[in-house]
Parts: C-alpha cells; sequence; structure tokens
C-alpha cells in the first residue's frame, strides 16, 4: 500500500484505520461505528464506487472522524472522494501531492449538494431557491 493521502483535517495521518468495511458491507449495520477514529472503505477496483456512499451515509449520520478510501484508486477521483465525505486515502498507486492538490482545486463550482460546505451554481445563482 502507498503512502497515506490526506484530503481535509479530519485525516488521521497516524492512525490505521479501527475498521475497514468491504463495499458489500452496509454502514447502516454497524450501530457502534461513531465510536472509531478511522474506518476504511475498500475500493477493490476503482470502478466500484459503493464506498461513496457508504462514507455520504457515514457523514449523514454525524461521524466526524477519518473517512479513509483503501485501495485501487486514482487522482481522477480525488474531487469525487473529497465530496463524498472522505478524508484521507491509502491508494495501491503513489498519488503526486501536486497532482492531487491541482485536481482538488481544478473546479471552483459544483453541481450537487455534497458532504462539504460547497454550494451548487444554481443556488449561487438563485439564493432564494428551496434546497
Amino acid at each position: 500500500m502507498a503512502d497515506l493521502f490526506a484530503i481535509d483535517d479530519r485525516a488521521a495521518t497516524g492512525a490505521e484505520p479501527d475498521v475497514v468495511l468491504g463495499p458489500d458491507e452496509d454502514v447502516r449495520a454497524h450501530a457502534d461505528l461513531s465510536n472509531h477514529r478511522v474506518i476504511g472503505l475498500s475500493f477493490p477496483k476503482w470502478r466500484d464506487g459503493r464506498a461513496y456512499s457508504s462514507a455520504r451515509i457515514l457523514r449523514e449520520q454525524g461521524f466526524t472522524g477519518d473517512i479513509r478510501a483503501i485501495g485501487d484508486l486514482t487522482v481522477d477521483q480525488l474531487v469525487f472522494l473529497a465530496r463524498a465525505g472522505f478524508s484521507s486515502l491509502a491508494p495501491e498507486r503513489p498519488i503526486d501531492p501536486a497532482v492531487a492538490k491541482a485536481a482538488l482545486a481544478r473546479f471552483p463550482f459544483v453541481y450537487q449538494r455534497g458532504t462539504d460546505a460547497a454550494q451548487p451554481a444554481w443556488a449561487l445563482r438563485h439564493p432564494g431557491a428551496a434546497a
């Protein structure tokens, strides 16, 4: 496994995951996840995106710790990982920090709500619109 990459300040860079869940495991079935500091969500193949939903559910349930993406990850996924609620990743192949920083800053506007504070472009154009 390559070096840990922090997406935001929730990343626990010196800690291993307390639990690692596979893409076929429902995070809602694990009642004790809020007690953990780092939850790892596995990406066995880059095209398997079920862990995005798991991260989003964890954030919606109030989990504030480190959600770590583990496995077959690419720099192209960084924006989506961040918006879904991941705070760190442990990719199989190294990700150049300069390329990652550029990827995370590339798109200043978003079109859907995420777990982050970014306001969708439509909400910026129409501030009084319903969410």
